[in-house]
C-alpha cells in the first residue's frame, strides 16, 4: 500500500486526492495491513495512530479508530486527503455554506469495509465522519502534510 500511495502523491495536485484514494483501495480490506500494529481506542475521542510518515514531510499516513459515537468535527481540509474504510461501518455527512454562515447537512453516505472518500485541499469542502454504528471502527487516511503538522495543517474546523 504504501508504494502506491508514493507513486499516487506524484500526481498532479488538482487530482492527487483521487489518486490517493484510489491508491489506499485495494488493499484497505487486507486483514493483515495493521497486524502488528497497535491501535489502541480512546474511550472520549477518535485517536490516530501513524503507520507510515514521509521523510521528506509531503505526506503521512495513519489509522483513525473509532469508538462507536465518536466522530469528527465538522472541517474541512487544508490539504488533501484520501481515506478508505479498513474496518467497521462509519457515516460520512457533507455540508454546504450557506447565508446564516453555518455549514449546512446536505448528505450522508454510509461508508463500508473497502469504502473510499477523499477531498481536496480547500475548507470549504466541508464534511463529517462518525461511527454511528455499535462496534468499533477502523480507517485508513493520508493527509498532505507531515504528521508533527496535523495539529493546525489539515482540518478547518467549522463547527464541534
Amino acid at each position: 500500500m504504501l508504494a502506491d500511495i508514493a507513486d499516487a502523491v506524484r500526481t498532479p495536485l488538482e487530482d492527487r486526492d483521487r489518486q490517493v484514494a484510489a491508491a489506499i483501495a485495494p488493499h484497505v480490506c487486507d486483514l493483515s495491513l495493521l497486524r502488528d500494529i497497535a491501535c489502541p481506542c480512546n474511550p472520549d475521542r477518535y485517536m490516530r495512530h501513524l503507520l507510515h510518515a514521509d521523510v521528506e514531510g509531503g505526506y503521512a499516513v495513519v489509522a483513525i479508530v473509532w469508538r462507536p459515537g465518536q466522530m469528527s468535527p465538522v472541517h474541512g481540509h487544508r490539504t488533501w486527503c484520501g481515506l478508505g474504510i479498513h474496518r467497521g461501518v462509519l457515516t460520512e455527512t457533507f455540508f454546504r455554506l450557506d447565508t446564516a454562515a453555518a455549514p449546512q447537512p446536505f448528505a450522508c453516505i454510509q461508508r463500508r469495509p473497502g469504502d473510499i472518500s477523499h477531498a481536496p485541499a480547500d475548507p470549504g469542502t466541508i464534511h463529517r465522519i462518525a461511527n454511528l454504528g455499535v462496534e468499533d471502527a477502523v480507517s485508513i487516511h493520508c493527509y498532505g502534510v507531515a504528521y508533527d503538522s496535523f495539529g493546525d495543517g489539515v482540518n478547518h474546523v467549522w463547527a464541534a
